[in-house]
C-alpha cells in the first residue's frame, strides 16, 4: 500500500499516514512560471495498491487539476489500484439544476475523476446522498458522525440536548446524530433569497431551556449556522454549540462566526484550517485523520467500510 498527498491538505495526510504507520510516499507537486501544475512520482509505484489524499478545496479548481494529474501519473507508473481519498468534495453543491442552463458540476467532476483512471473513491459527508451515484466506479461515502458523537458524550450533559437541523433539507442527518445520542430533534424552517444569504422563519420543535446541537454538512459564509443560533436563543435555548463537517469559511465568516452568540463552532479538518481559523477563540477542529484511515486499511484489505458505521 501506498500513500500520495496533494498540496490541498498536508497535515491531514500527514496524520492519516501516522496512524497507518506508513510514510508517505515521495512526490512533487509543484508550479511552472504559468501556474501550470507539475507531478512526479519519485518512487516505484508499480503494482501497488495507491491512496492519493487530496481535498478539492479553496483554491478548488487548483486542487481538482493536482487531483487528477496525480491520478494521471500513477496510472502510467503502473499502479495496481488508484483511489481517490477526496475528505471535501468540493462541487458537491451543485448537484442537480436549479434553473434552466445551468451546469450539473458534481456529475462532470465525477466523470473528470473516473476519466483521470481512478479505480475508486473514498469521501466524507458528501453534501447530497445521490453524487455517490455520479460516479461509475466504486464509492464510499464516509461519515463523521462518529467522531463528533464521541466528542458531544465527552463535552455536553445528554439529558439536556436538542439536536437542530438549520434547514429541512439536513433533517435526516440531524435526526441520525440524535438517535445516536438519545437526544430531541428540533427544525429550523429556512428561507433563502440569495445564495450565501438566508432568514430564519420559523423553529418547528421545543428548544426551551435546552443546549442546542447545530449539525450541518457544510458552512460557507457562516450565515445560515449564525442565523439559526440567534433564533433558537430567541426560542428560549440556552446556548447553541454547532458541529459541521466541512468548514469552507469563506470571506468573512471567521469574523462573523466570532461575532455571533454561538457558543463555539467545532469543524473538521477535511479542509485544511486558515490562520484565522486556528486563533479563533469559538472555533475548534476535530482530526478525522483515524477515521479516513481505518476506512483506508479496510479497502485495501479487502474489509468492510460500512461496518464502521452501521455495525
Amino acid at each position: 500500500m501506498k500513500i500520495v498527498a496533494g498540496n490541498s491538505n498536508r497535515p491531514l495526510a500527514e496524520a492519516i499516514a501516522a496512524y497507518l504507520n506508513t510514510p508517505l510516499t515521495k512526490c512533487v507537486v509543484r508550479r511552472f512560471a504559468d501556474m501550470e501544475i507539475f507531478v512526479e512520482i519519485q518512487e516505484n509505484v508499480r503494482g501497488t495498491d495507491v491512496f492519493v489524499i487530496q481535498s478539492t478545496s479553496f483554491p478548488a479548481n487548483d486542487h481538482l487539476m493536482e487531483l487528477l494529474i496525480l491520478i494521471d501519473a500513477l496510472r502510467r507508473a503502473s499502479a495496481k489500484r488508484v483511489t481517490a481519498v477526496v475528505p471535501y468534495f468540493g462541487y458537491a453543491r451543485q448537484d442537480r439544476k436549479p434553473g434552466p442552463r445551468t451546469p450539473i458540476s458534481a456529475k462532470l467532476v465525477a466523470n473528470l475523476i473516473t476519466r483521470a483512471g481512478a479505480d475508486r473513491v473514498l469521501t466524507l459527508d458528501l453534501h447530497a446522498g445521490q453524487i455517490q451515484g455520479f460516479f461509475d466506479i466504486p464509492t464510499d461515502n464516509l461519515f463523521a458522525a462518529p467522531v463528533m458523537v464521541r466528542d458531544i458524550r465527552e463535552s455536553f450533559a445528554l439529558d439536556n440536548l436538542t439536536v437542530v437541523s438549520p434547514d429541512v433539507g439536513g433533517v435526516v442527518r440531524a435526526r441520525g446524530l440524535a438517535k445516536r445520542i438519545g437526544a430531541s430533534l428540533a427544525i429550523v424552517d429556512k428561507r433563502r433569497d440569495l445564495p450565501g444569504e438566508s432568514e430564519v422563519m420559523n423553529v418547528i420543535g421545543d428548544v426551551a431551556g435546552k443546549h442546542c446541537i447545530l449539525v450541518d454538512d457544510i458552512i460557507d459564509s457562516g450565515g445560515t449556522i449564525c442565523n439559526a443560533a440567534q433564533a433558537l436563543l430567541e426560542k428560549g435555548a440556552t446556548e447553541v454549540t454547532s458541529y459541521v463537517t466541512h468548514g469552507v469559511l469563506s470571506g468573512g465568516a471567521v469574523a462573523r462566526i466570532a461575532a455571533s452568540r454561538l457558543k463555539q463552532l467545532v469543524i473538521t479538518d477535511s479542509i485544511l484550517a486558515t490562520e484565522a481559523v486556528r486563533v479563533a477563540e469559538n472555533i475548534r477542529v476535530l482530526s478525522i485523520a483515524p477515521l479516513i484511515g481505518e476506512a483506508i486499511l479496510r479497502t485495501a484489505q479487502e474489509k468492510s467500510v460500512s461496518s464502521l458505521f452501521f455495525d
